[in-house]
This record gives structure tokens, sequence and C-alpha cells, in this order.
């Protein structure tokens, strides 16, 4: 396993253990064991972060197992300082236990959680981490994404994710210390909101000290007093007001500018804890029929990204992985990606932010409406908002996902309340990014309007999307969905084809996967790229459209539909995957063959 690297991007300390690697492990499907002081057989060792669904796992059993349990030991002493237990993601329900105290209780597959774990080190130096966790394969009320609730994946879902599948890690702080920042960049003022929240045993008279620097140069050095928990401020940059001289300090994903920030925690002149962050200047709303990015408008040109790996499933093989695939949407033309069902771990985020990538972030769907997956579904979807609303690489959030978990929006007037009571809760949290309320079809509440279409004849999706635009919206059912609910009629919003293509073309299909499956078929390298260069002449030259969305990134499993192979490897050169991409006409036709 590669050397973790730090799984907080956006506040760092120097000291931090990873919890990466082997643990004891067994299923319980009975539920027979309720603490750590039962008699757990332990019948498995596990490589976490990897589930164990996955072949890297070591175990890589793919049955129906709702319950499960870990442990392992760790060293560490708290040395007048807090110890802070940190987990990355957990599906579903997971109870913590450290030497036999319960620590921590959570639910939320796709959000991180933490426990102050100092009051039960005591002072020996190795302890016992425990976890159980409870996961329902077959329960469709809670955020579960593309994880397939049948024992053999089918269609468009895939296998199932238990348990621990982002990075676990320990860190030591101060007793008195830095437990959240946030940053939200305010374009039209040239400022940057901070927002520095302290935890531990919090004192009168601190104050935080903000130093913000682009290369050499300071931007702001300034100290706030801590009100109560918390010191929030705009800090004003020196705005030249001159295009030019201001695309030095603006984000973009051909400009990807990070601020680097240094934060120091003080009681009068003692620092009491020092982190180090980053940040960004940008701007992402609408403006008419168009997105904006940084006050002008951007065609956007996204990339159906499922997140999931052969042999670690939705957890990522390593740091250099996500890299990797940031550096592969980018080399194939596109401007952004829309993780799809996958609230992705935080490394991702920072190599998107690092690299300039954007990113639409979408909550995992349920797939049954009841009270109990609605309040699953706000209390995580606001948690994984907190988690992530710094990172200057997401532009758009998504709720919901062509009405699943809301499958009858045109008969149920609680559906539509929910779609748009998500959408509003989402603006409040973050009322400086565009929010789709529900993509793909039925919109009430939304700032952009997404079209999911997978018609494979270019000349027949160019002809529709080039109709009047209340045609389209009165008569036109791509998908067999009317686009917007009665009541919410077509107010001048942005169009996007959020999802198209799907072109199926097994070059190398994954081993074990039986059937692949897409929307439409290529047999050759010829035959792909002709199919692939022609819908994309069509939807970037669509007037109609302010971006596009082609599915997809890479094969997940049966869906053999990707633009390269489900262990990132190219399917054609992608320098003419580029040029596709972003419609540079070729001088001449060139050849290709296996």
């Amino acid at each position: 396993m590669a050397e973790p690297a730090y799984p907080r991007p956006q506040l760092v300390r120097e000291h931090w253990q990873s919890l990466n690697g082997k643990w004891k492990f067994c299923f319980d499907d009975e539920r027979r064991f309720r603490r750590p002081g039962d008699p757990i057989e332990w019948t498995h060792e596990i490589v976490v972060p990897y589930p164990p669904e996955s072949r890297a796992s070591g175990i890589g059993d793919r049955g129906f197992h709702r319950s499960c349990w870990y442990q392992r030991e760790f060293d560490i002493q708290a040395q007048g300082q807090r110890v802070l237990l940190h987990f990355g993601a957990v599906d579903y329900q997971a109870r913590v236990w450290v030497n036999g105290h319960r620590v921590a209780d959570h639910e939320g597959g796709h959000s991180s959680f933490y426990a102050d774990v100092t009051d039960y080190l005591k002072d020996a130096s190795r302890h016992v981490v425990t976890v159980q966790v409870e996961d329902d394969p077959h329960d469709l009320a809670k955020p579960r994404g593309k994880q397939d609730w049948q024992l053999e994946p089918h269609s468009i879902w895939y296998p199932r994710t238990t348990g621990i599948w982002q990075q676990v890690w320990l860190e030591r702080v101060p007793r008195t210390y830095i437990r959240k920042l946030r940053w939200t960049p305010h374009f039209e003022g040239f400022e940057i909101g901070c927002e520095a929240f302290v935890g531990g045993d919090v004192r009168d008279d601190l104050s935080v000290e903000v130093k913000i620097r682009h290369g050499d140069k300071i931007l702001a050095d300034d100290v706030y007093k801590v009100i109560g928990e918390e010191a929030s401020r705009r800090i004003a940059l020196s705005d030249p007001g001159i295009d030019d001289s201001r695309n030095e300090l603006l984000w973009s994903p051909e400009r990807p500018t990070l601020l680097d920030v240094e934060i120091m925690l003080r009681h009068g002149d003692e620092v009491l804890d020092r982190v180090s962050s980053y940040t960004a200047l940008r701007s992402a709303n609408v403006s008419r029929d168009r997105f904006m990015l940084n006050g002008r408008p951007y065609h956007l040109k996204l990339v159906l990204d499922q997140g999931y790996w052969p042999d670690t499933l939705l957890a990522a093989p390593d740091d250099e992985a996500l890299r990797r695939d940031v550096e592969l949407a980018k080399a194939m033309g596109f401007n952004g990606v829309r993780k799809h069902q996958k609230v992705e771990d935080p490394r991702y985020l920072y190599w998107a932010d690092k690299l300039g990538l954007m990113v639409w972030e979408e909550m995992p769907s349920c797939y049954r409406f009841t009270t109990q997956a609605i309040n699953r579904m706000v209390r995580e979807w606001a948690d994984v908002i907190e988690r992530d609303a710094s990172h200057p690489c997401i532009v758009v959030w998504v709720p919901f996902n062509e009405s699943w978990g809301v499958p009858n929006l045109t008969l149920t007037q609680a559906q539509r309340d929910a779609v748009e009571a998500l959408y509003h809760l989402t603006r409040t949290i973050d009322p400086t990014r565009p929010v789709i309320g529900n993509d793909g079809w039925e919109a009430s509440a939304t700032d952009l309007i997404g079209i999911h279409d997978y018609d494979g004849d270019p000349e027949r999706l160019g002809a529709r999307y080039s109709s009047n635009v209340q045609d389209l919206f009165d008569r036109r059912r791509p998908g067999g969905r009317i686009l917007t609910l009665d009541g919410y009629p077509h107010r001048g919003q942005p169009i996007i084809l959020t999802e198209f293509g799907g072109i199926t073309y097994a070059k190398e299909p994954e081993p074990g996967v039986k059937d692949v499956w897409g929307y439409s078929m290529a047999g050759s390298d010829q035959d792909f790229m002709d199919s692939y260069r022609r819908l994309l002449e069509v939807v970037n030259e669509t007037p109609l459209f302010s971006g596009f969305c082609y599915t997809q990134f890479a094969d997940t499993f049966q869906e053999a539909n990707g633009l390269l192979t489900a262990d990132r490897r190219p399917k054609l050169p992608l320098e003419e995957i580029s040029k596709a991409t972003r419609n540079v006409k070729p001088h001449a036709k060139r050849q290709y063959g296996i």
C-alpha cells in the first residue's frame, strides 16, 4: 500500500498518524455481538480503507452482509494534548470504541466524522479501536447511490460498498485548537470570507492570525478576535480592476490559482495552534441563459465520472490514482466532471483544486420515498456541503438525479416539496453556487436545466435542440419525461445536456464481467472515434446549450461506455479524444485500427 497523503487538505497539521492497513475483521450477519467485550470471532484480516467487497481488501466477498466488525491496535500518547480519531467515510452506520469505551456513533455512508478520544487513552501508549458497522444491503431508503441491492450488479448499478472506505487517521492537537475552517470567495468585492472555529478548552481573549499568500507575495496579514468559539471576517484583497491583472489571482480550469494560508490561534502572545490551508478567488453563478465563471460566460465541457475502480470499488487505490483521474479528464479536453452518485474523497477535490478541474457534487440517491429516507438525506447532504464547501473546484450542487427517490413527482405534492426543500436548503447553506434541484428531467426549483438524452443519432439530436425553446419544453420528452413540472415553466435558466452519448466500445472488457451494456454500440476504433466526434460536434455547436456532460469517463463494470477502460487506459489516443471534446476540426481524416 502506498504511503497515504494527508486526508484533510484544507486544514493541515504536522502531527498525524494513518491507521490504514491491516485490521482484524469479521462479518456478523446474525448480529450476535453488541460490544467489543463480546467473544467476537475474528475470521478475517482486512486492508483498510478498502471495503470487504473489493479484491484489494484481501476479502473480496460480494455477498449480502448487514453487519461487520473491525479492530486494530495503535500507539499514541496524548503528551498533554488532545487526540482526535477521524474516519473519512464508513458505509452506513458506525459505532466506535477505544479501549472498550464508546466514543462515536455516526450514520451516513458518505460523510466524515471524528471523536476526541483523549480521555480514554489514560497513561498507556498502546490502545485498541473497535468499529461495528451496520449496512443493510436491501435498504432502499438510505442514500446508497449506485450500490446494487441485487446479488449481482445489473443495468446501471454496481457492487456494494460496506464499512470503512476512506482513510482512518489520528491527529494530536493542542488543548485549545482550530476545529474547522470555511472559505467563501466573494468575487464581486474581491474578498475572501474566512470562518475559523475553535474547539477544546475555549478561553477568553483568543484571536486568530490569518496570513494569505500568492507565491511570495503577502496579500493579507490580519488578526481577528474570537467571539464565543469563532472568528468570521471578509478579507478584502487589493483589486487591480483590470482583467489582465485580476486574472493572475482568479481560479479557473485554465489557470488554477490557489492562495496559500497560514492560520495561528493565539492567546495573547502565546501561539496555541498553527495550521496551513488554501483558498481561491472565483465565482460560479448564472446570468440569464449562461453559466458564469468569474463574471464571464463559460461553456461547460464535463464528463460523467462514477468514481469506481475494479479492485477497490468506491475507495480510491491511492492518492496517485485520484490525481491521475483529474489529469486524464483534463487530457481528454474536459474542463469539469460530474461526480455521479458519489461524494468523492477530499483528496480528489484537492487535486481538482490544484490542477484546475470543475466538479459538480451530487448526493447519492435513496430509491424509496419515506420520511426516514428524506430525514437521512437532509442530514447527510448538509454534512457533505459543510465539509466540501471551501473547495473552489466545486461549482454546482446536485441533491437529486433523475427523480430517484422521488419517483412520482408529477403526481405527488410531498415529493415535489422534497425536491424544493433540498434545493432551498442547499442554497441556504451555500448561496454562492448554482443548484440543480433534480437533474435530468421533471425540474422544479433549479438554477440550471439539466437534460438527459441518449439518442445516438447526431442529426436527430441536433434537430431536437435547434427547435423553438418553448416547443422543447411543451412537447418534447427526452427519456420519455417532461423537462419541467407543471407550474415551473422554463424561466430562461441555462440549459445543459447533462447526460448523453454512452457509446459502448468493449475493447477490453473487465475480467469477470459477462454482459457489457450501453446506450449505443461501436465496433472498432474508427467507428468509436467517428461516433464520438459527430456527437461532440453537435453538442458543442448547438447554441441552446450552455454546456454538456458526456457519459462517461471510464468503463464501470458492465457499463463499457467509457472513454477509458476500467483501469484507466485510453481506448483512443488522448489527444484525439481531446480534439473531439473541444470540437477542433481535423485537417485530414485519420484511420484507426487495432
